[in-house]
């Protein structure tokens, strides 16, 4: 307790100190007298007696002193002695930690913390840099309080990210703060929100025009071949459409299930390419384009999964002849450099995509027109087939386009 009397000027600690040391003193004046009674009891002179208790009490007290001091001394030395092992400990987190005073001063940032908001210098308030005034409420409290509190944070600058922060004391004076990064698994519960949301309107669309069909058939067509002819090709469409669909969901279950094993097989580029070409051949004479194949004389090999990339470059040339009829033409190039690796390129010259619909092409059912999308019977889940396949072979995406000129999508190993 280390407080100043107003009044009286008197240091409390010290009138704390004195009666423990008068308490003290008189047992050993009480153990001292009945000493010196038994020892002229038996017989020692008075002088002498005296003379040895004296001694004894001197030194007595001498070590009272001497811890006393020690014990006083050690005190200023421990606060905050243990800031430098704190320091190396935090270091060696991968979480956010900082080190706060009762003040609201940072004493210790680690790494990461330095990374997510940059260097604090000891002794900066922590409101200079953390704004929100629900995290510094939570903090107040935890000083108060002496328990530990946690909520969710928003960091949006440079770019937004959700947290768990965590205040717990470490001790009376200093309180640490970590910082759980939530925002993939955040981004993931959104996903999934919106993947359950879309499949459903996705199945739901073509199960409504089949039961209306059905009932159709049933009453007022039951007697009109004509109708049922066409009522029946309809919903052969309808199913077609969602057995499509269903096909692709499984294939993007499959992919994320085993997303994290890379493939280690062998592939040809050259004759892998050539062979989904001459596949979709006959849907690009339907169409009217004409696809053009170039590709070097010598063969691109690469590690990979043959049915996947087959599935990555259907996607890709039978979306180009689709979309981009309106051209006429589609190329498609491989490339391949000893330092770059290999890219297969193919280009379109329809009537292009918009800047701000390039980045979420490859999202799940998201579709820049959804009749033109419809209407040309995609499931609006190709491209992100294509990202989860390509994310596992270490390759990437490359989309350009320009409204009006056409539209290139690049696949680099």
């Amino acid at each position: 307790m280390v407080s100043l009397n107003e009044e009286t000027g008197v240091d409390m600690w010290d009138l704390d100190e004195w009666s423990v040391r008068l308490r003290r003193d008189a047992l050993l004046l009480v153990v001292l007298a009945a000493v010196a009674f038994f020892a002229v009891s038996a017989g020692f002179a008075p002088v002498y007696a005296l003379a040895v208790l004296l001694l004894v009490a001197l030194v007595a007290l001498s070590r009272g002193d001497m811890q006393s001091s020690k014990a006083g001394l050690a005190e200023p030395v421990s606060q905050g002695a243990d800031q430098p092992a704190l320091a190396a400990l935090m270091d060696r987190l991968d979480l956010p930690v900082l080190l706060v005073s009762r003040a609201e001063t940072v004493l210790l940032q680690n790494a990461s913390a330095e990374t997510l908001f940059g260097p604090l210098p000891e002794g900066a308030p922590v409101s200079a840099r953390l704004r929100a005034p629900g995290l510094l409420d939570m903090l107040r409290r935890v000083m108060e309080s002496g328990e530990t509190d946690e909520l969710d944070y928003v960091e949006r600058i440079p770019v937004t990210r959700a947290f768990r922060v965590r205040a717990t004391p470490l001790d009376a004076t200093r309180f640490v703060i970590t910082f759980t990064d939530r925002s993939g698994l955040q981004r993931m519960d959104q996903m999934r929100t919106d993947f359950v949301a879309n499949a459903s309107h996705e199945l739901r669309t073509p199960l409504a025009s089949l039961r209306g069909f059905i009932e159709t058939l049933q009453g007022p067509a039951r007697s009109d071949p004509k109708a049922q002819e066409r009522f029946l090709g309809i919903m052969l469409d309808q199913v077609t459409r969602m057995s499509r669909l269903v096909d692709d969901l499984l294939s993007l279950s499959r992919l994320e299930i085993k997303s994290h094993v890379a493939p280690d097989a062998k592939v040809d580029l050259v004759p892998l390419v050539g062979h989904v070409i001459a596949t979709l051949q006959p849907l690009a004479e339907s169409l009217g384009v004409t696809v053009t194949f170039s590709a070097p004389k010598e063969p691109v090999p690469i590690r990979g999964d043959r049915d996947e990339l087959q599935q990555v470059f259907e996607n890709l040339i039978e979306n180009a002849c689709k979309y981009g009829q309106e051209g006429k033409a589609v190329e498609v190039d491989i490339r391949a450099d000893a330092e770059t690796g290999a890219e297969v390129s193919i280009t379109d010259h329809g009537p292009g995509i918009e800047a701000q619909h390039v980045p979420r092409l490859t999202e799940r059912f998201y579709r820049v027109n959804v009749e033109a999308s419809r209407s040309k019977k995609g499931t609006g889940l190709g491209l992100a087939i294509v990202k989860h396949i390509l994310n596992r072979h270490k390759a990437r995406l490359v989309i350009t386009s320009e409204p009006g000129k056409g539209s290139r999508f690049s696949v680099r190993f």
